[in-house]
């Protein structure tokens, strides 16, 4: 029944912010500070440090106001215990803050056995406040229980964002440099959404677009979600969608914080009385502070505004779901500054509930090291300061792991490997010593046992001056070097890699040629455009003419044996005449202008067969999916391909001669031939080869399919086959009665979808994001009974979508509505006598109130 309940509440949630049409007030108006602590079984932390109340907690809480304040104000602590269950009266704690002991010590709370949620009001004195207030959050516990969660919500989303624009700011005045690659990591710590296109502009103007849209920046992180018990269901949300991509209506894109924004102010604008009317006030924690601020001006004229801020839910301690970014990854412990990259809790970085954290070491003694480790999100984790470790005292290889605080709870975070710099030997990849040649950037793999601590590395030539050189880890014991050889004389070099730690670098010796360009020969399979060149030093090579057609440059691959460069002809008529076995010299112009002769050949015509057609053997999935695929050119994952082919070159099948078929990018291939059952010769010039790509290709194959002929070793050109698309299943589809409102999808295998549209033209259509994992999400409201979809294997067709369809009752919004409608129309049919003025005074009396 919760469950059901919080499904429906969440479908509310998002049909709310499909009507809407203007956006929420931003909580931009600071309102007065709160102090509070809470102190568990004799320990005592302030506010800022703790992530959920406990039963018995002793919270202390004291309103922080100027002494000008002229207004007084009276504070009212409410315990909740539910939604359906109205809290006693005694479980509601009064402060007269401008008198007595709780102006000057505040009030003490215990928290009582079956509490869930704790509110804090600030009301403005009146007769009768105390009374009216606790008749109206026990008359309506439910609108206060969510407003609870909501701002709970609202609050720890924000404090993400919050800390993600001072970030972006700071390293914008510090060093725009640096800003490119700290956005990625502040986006990882955070769990936001940033732009990667505002990283491809100029260094000042990086800033100001990353930092635009901030609605649409926050990301649903599922932890945060899980403290305050947010009404949505599944993992991560699936009606939230886990991503904030979505556009509703006036509010950009879909977020938890705009949503929990947009819903409190929705209830507390409809839930007021003519003493009080209720403003929601996010915190923002610091310390024993709690600063408020607010989206509306309050008000001290009938009806007064109330101020609400919730308290940490009461609730079982949920520990960060906190992991190592890559738990393989060899760190060095000899760094002075150790970076231990983490992800998946972003209120790690943007709170204060984990503390006192420390990464534990062990010493060759077996003594345990404790060094302070502190949460930088624009370093990507945590930040330790590791000048205090003696290398001697460490083993070459040891494990660290993470251990502190959450709340009051204690915590054990992720395990790390670390190593200790030592004096090791450092080798070329074998193959790659005779490769070098000076007068052009080159690139070389070191290896050795450990790279983790590399500092630099320099090149020095043979004159013994020194160059840095970029590099990069490729392994764990290997490093990609490139080396600037463009200036570089032929004879010795010398790579110097320097270990943190280390009192001298390490020295690889290097050496470097002065090739002179040698040209091999030149050969094309007869029938084609193209040739394959060898020799060295091809890429000085400006075109070839042979018999008169000219060639140019196209792909150059470099290898120990040598290099080969593809190159290409548009005269394909004079390419054609080419015969087998035929040979010429032909004509190699360089760069420079110098020109040589190299002999060439025409080699036997590469195999290759013509389509004539191709039929699809139904799948289950389609049928299931409830998709109607628009391009008869897309073939279902689980289908049976059927298709004919006939013989060119040479002009009949010989029994050896296979079809294989493969991705456009050639990650995953198959081979089918008469041996393994694949091909059925109709007759010598005609071939059926039947494909099953999901036994052949397994799950994660999509897209374009091509097929080539392969005989003798020689290959054929590729060509287009058929676009390899894998189905989601779409159950139902669950629309409200109002047709602006949204609806629910649900199925499975929804992260195949591209985008969803109600109308085929996608002018309102919802994007999917990403690695979406739910098994619901919103969508537009059908215009014509049926949706219609984009696939993400093949977003460029627009697919009908026949998904049975189950009407919601309506909301009580919408019953109130519609009863309303009624009235009036029944008055307009019967309208008062006009001799009646006085009863008419009446009741236009009684209906303005």
């Amino acid at each position: 029944m919760v469950m059901q309940n919080r499904v429906l509440i969440g479908a509310a949630f998002l049909a709310l912010a499909n009507v809407a049409q203007a956006d929420p007030a931003p909580f931009d108006l600071a309102g007065p500070n709160l102090e509070a602590k809470v102190t568990r079984a004799g320990k005592t932390l302030p506010v800022s440090e703790v992530p959920n109340l406990a039963v018995g907690d002793r919270l202390w809480i004291k309103a922080d106001l100027p002494p000008t304040q002229s207004e007084h104000y009276l504070m009212i602590v409410a315990v909740l215990r539910g939604a359906t269950n109205p809290p006693p009266v005694d479980w509601f704690f009064r402060c007269e803050t401008w008198k007595g002991k709780c102006a000057q010590d505040g009030l003490d709370v215990t928290v009582p056995q079956d509490a869930q949620q704790l509110l804090v009001f600030l009301a403005p004195q009146t007769s009768g406040d105390f009374k009216t207030l606790v008749n109206a959050v026990r008359g309506r516990p439910g609108v206060f229980v969510r407003t609870s969660q909501d701002l709970n919500q609202a609050t720890l989303d924000r404090t993400r964002l919050e800390m993600y624009l001072l970030a972006i700011r700071a390293l914008n005045v510090a060093d725009q440099t640096k800003l490119k690659e700290a956005a990625l990591l502040l986006a990882r710590s955070l769990a936001i959404k940033v732009d990667e296109k505002c990283l491809d502009r100029a260094p000042d103007l990086q800033a100001p677009c990353l930092m635009q849209g901030q609605a649409s920046l926050i990301l649903d992180d599922g932890h945060s979600t899980s403290i305050v018990e947010a009404l949505t269901n599944g993992p991560a949300g699936d009606l939230a969608m886990q991503a904030s991509s979505t556009a509703q209506a006036g509010y950009g894109y879909y977020s938890p914080y705009v949503a929990s924004v947009m819903d409190i102010a929705r209830i507390f604008d409809s839930f007021r009385t003519a003493q009080y009317q209720y403003i929601p006030a996010l915190t923002a924690q610091h310390g024993n502070q709690l600063a408020l601020t607010l989206n509306a001006p309050p008000s001290f004229h009938d009806p007064k505004s109330v101020l609400v801020a919730a308290l940490p839910a009461v609730e079982r301690a949920q520990l960060p779901p906190l992991h190592a970014v890559d738990p393989k990854e060899m760190l060095c412990a000899r760094k002075p500054t150790l970076i231990l990259p983490v992800e998946g809790a972003p209120l790690v970085f943007s709170t204060g509930y984990a503390h006192e954290m420390t990464l534990s070491l062990s010493a060759k003694d077996h003594r345990s090291i404790d060094l302070p480790a502190k949460a930088d999100a624009a370093q990507g984790g945590f930040v330790v300061d590791a000048t205090a470790l003696n290398a001697q005292h460490l083993e070459d290889n040891l494990q660290g792991s993470l251990h502190g605080s959450w709340g009051f709870e204690k915590y054990d975070g992720p395990t790390f490997r670390l190593v200790n710099a030592h004096a090791q030997a450092w080798e070329l990849v074998y193959g790659e010593q005779g490769a070098l040649i000076a007068g052009r950037e080159d690139i070389v793999h070191l290896r050795a046992g450990s790279v983790s601590c590399v500092d630099r590395i320099m090149l020095k030539d043979s004159a013994g001056k020194e160059l840095p050189a970029q590099w990069r880890s490729v392994k764990p014991n290997e490093v990609e070097v490139k080396l600037p050889l463009q200036a570089a004389i032929p004879g010795s070099l010398t790579l110097l890699v320097t270990d943190y730690g280390a009192s001298a670098p390490q020295s690889v010796q290097l050496q470097a040629f002065s090739e002179a360009g040698h040209l091999e020969r030149f050969t094309i399979h007869a029938g084609d455009a193209q040739g394959i060149l060898k020799g060295s030093r091809l890429d000085e090579v400006a075109n070839l003419v042979i018999k008169g057609i000219d060639f140019v440059p196209g792909k150059l691959a470099s290898s120990q044996s040598g290099d080969e460069l593809l190159l290409l002809t548009q005269d394909t008529l004079a390419a054609a005449a080419f015969k087998p076995g035929e040979s010429a010299t032909a004509k190699v112009s360089l760069r420079d202008g110098r020109a040589f002769e190299v002999k060439s050949v025409v080699a036997a015509p590469r195999p290759s067969a013509a389509l004539i057609g191709k039929s699809v053997q139904p799948s289950p999935s389609r049928s299931e999916s409830n998709i109607q695929l628009a391009d008869a050119n897309d073939l279902p994952q689980d289908a049976k391909l059927t298709f004919s082919l006939r013989a060119k070159l040479p002009r009949t099948f010989a029994k050896d001669e296979n079809i294989e078929v493969a991705t456009a990018d050639e990650l995953f291939s198959t081979t089918l031939s008469i041996g393994n059952g694949g091909v059925t010769l109709e007759n010598a010039n005609v071939a059926v080869a039947i494909l099953n790509p999901a036994k052949a290709f397994g799950s994660s194959a999509f897209g374009q399919l091509r097929f080539r002929m392969v005989a003798n070793g020689e290959t054929g050109d590729w060509q287009s086959l058929a676009t390899l698309v894998r189905l989601p299943v779409l159950k139902d589809l669950n629309c409200p009665a109002v047709a602006e409102a949204a609806c629910k999808l649900s199925g499975s295998d929804l992260f195949l979808l591209d985008s969803v549209s109600s109308d085929p033209q996608f002018s309102h259509s919802v994007q999917v994001p990403d690695g979406f994992p739910g098994s619901s999400l919103p969508v537009p409201h059908p215009t014509d009974g049926q949706l219609y979809v984009k696939l993400r294997d093949d977003p460029s067709a627009i697919n009908a979508a026949a998904v049975p369809t189950q009407p919601l009752p309506p909301s009580a919004n919408e019953s109130s509505a519609a009863s309303f409608r009624h009235a009036a129309a029944s008055d307009v049919a019967e309208p008062p006598p006009s001799s009646g003025r006085n009863q008419s005074s009446a009741e236009d009396a009684r209906a303005h109130e």
